[in-house]
Formats: structure tokens, C-alpha cells, sequence
């Protein structure tokens, strides 16, 4: 089974729907047969890097004001909490994702690309470090045991897995995925938002039987009673030619 989860870093209910999928997880008795995936997604491709402003101010453009910026901040900690969160808006550092987003492309190659989404997040939203700048990249690369020196090469060329993180980006929309969290299982199945773990484990026991009920294969061979085959025993010898 595979499951595939569009996020973004600077989305809080990335946060959220990753923990609500663990907790399924948990609780799944065949959470080993389970491949997850980390997809990119940015809600803000043309978000500045942290300039000093802090989150209030930054957002108070798209929700109205500061106040506004505060209130919602303010039902999202609230929520947080509630799933084992804790959150820290008035010191969170707003910024880009992009090199987030290549750093957790980086990790896939030696397997530690969710190791990697779960410290970028709480380095976000917890500890109110600045994911978008490469030092504090190559250091949480090196709390999950990469090299850093080899994470910093790689962020500071900024072609390097650039076009990995711009085909999930490209392949969501085609998929016509407008919001995160976003996950997909098998290839088809969706569930959009951070559902309550219930919903998750709805879902694993549903595909899971259904993986089971289903031959491997669909034949599509000549009901003929001509095999034409051969297998450890020798060949079977068809009436009809073939």
C-alpha cells in the first residue's frame, strides 16, 4: 500500500493531518506494508525569505489585519494542542519553502525524507527557526544523521533538486489538488485535510482489503485451454496451435 501526502511546511494541517495518519498507523496491523511519500506543495511559491517581520504582520495582508492574524493564530494553537502540538506563532519566522522542500528531496535518497518532514515542521512551528535559511537546513540534515556539508552543497546550488520539487508541485495541480494536506492512497483514494484518525483507519483496512481480495493479475489470456507454457514440470503441449 502507498500513500502519498502533498504538504507544505508553512501549512499548520500538515502538521496536524501527519499526526492524525500516525495514529492510525499505530493502531494498523500492517503498518510495515505501508510505503509513505512526502510530495511538495507550496501554499506561497512567491513568498520572501524571513526578512525580520514577524508572522502577524506578515499575514496580516491575507487575513485583514494583525488582530484577525492573531485570532486565527490563536484557534489553530488551540487545536494544536489538542493533537500534542504546541505551536508558537508570535515567534514563528515566515518564509519560502522551496529549499525545505529540496532538502526533504535530498533525504529521499537515503531514506530519510520523513525523518526529515517531521523535524522541518517542528522547526517551524515549534521551535520558531527560519526554514528557509540553508545553516538551519543542514543542521536539522544532520540531527536525522546526514552530512551537512553534503546538505549545504546541495541547497546552495539551487538547480539541485529543484525540478523534483516542481514536478509534485506541477503533478498536484493536475490531479487538480488546490489544498493541503492532501493524501493518496494506491492511487485511488483521496482524503483531503487533516481528517480524524478514525477517517485514516477507515481507510487503511478498506484498501488493505481490497488488496487482498484481488488477484495480482487480471488475465487476459485465450480461455482456449492452450497454455503454451512451459514451468518446472516440462511444457504443456496445446491442442490447438498457437
Amino acid at each position: 500500500m502507498k500513500i502519498e501526502i502533498w504538504s507544505d511546511i508553512a501549512c499548520p494541517f500538515c502538521y496536524f493531518g501527519k499526526r492524525k495518519l500516525e495514529a492510525a498507523l499505530s493502531e494498523f496491523p500492517h503498518k510495515d506494508k505501508v510505503d509513505i511519500e512526502f510530495k511538495s506543495y507550496q501554499l506561497d511559491p512567491d513568498a520572501e525569505l524571513y526578512s525580520g517581520q514577524d508572522f502577524y504582520e506578515t499575514m496580516a495582508a491575507k487575513f485583514g489585519s494583525v488582530e484577525k492574524a492573531k485570532q486565527m493564530a490563536t484557534h489553530i494553537t488551540q487545536q494544536a494542542k489538542a493533537a500534542g502540538l504546541y505551536f508558537h506563532f508570535e515567534t514563528m519566522k515566515p518564509t519560502n519553502t522551496f529549499d525545505a522542500h529540496r532538502l526533504t528531496k535530498f533525504a529521499k535518497e537515503f531514506g530519510k525524507d520523513t525523518e526529515v518532514s517531521e523535524q522541518l515542521l517542528k522547526a517551524h512551528f515549534t521551535d520558531s527557526k527560519d526554514v528557509g535559511d540553508i545553516e538551519t537546513l543542514a543542521a536539522i540534515a544532520k540531527h536525522v544523521g546526514l552530512d551537512a556539508a553534503n546538505a549545504r552543497t546541495v541547497l546552495e546550488d539551487k538547480q539541485t533538486y529543484a525540478p523534483e520539487v516542481q514536478a509534485d508541485i506541477d503533478e498536484a495541480k493536475q490531479l487538480g489538488i488546490s489544498g493541503v494536506p492532501y493524501f493518496v492512497v494506491n492511487r485511488k483514494y483521496a482524503i483531503s485535510g487533516a481528517q480524524p484518525s478514525e477517517t485514516f483507519t477507515q481507510a487503511l483496512n478498506k484498501v488493505w482489503e481490497e488488496e487482498q481480495a484481488k488477484p495480482a493479475f487480471e488475465t487476459l489470456s485465450a480461455d482456449n485451454n492452450a497454455d503454451a507454457a512451459c514451468g518446472e514440470d516440462g511444457c504443456t503441449i496445446p491442442d490447438n496451435k498457437v
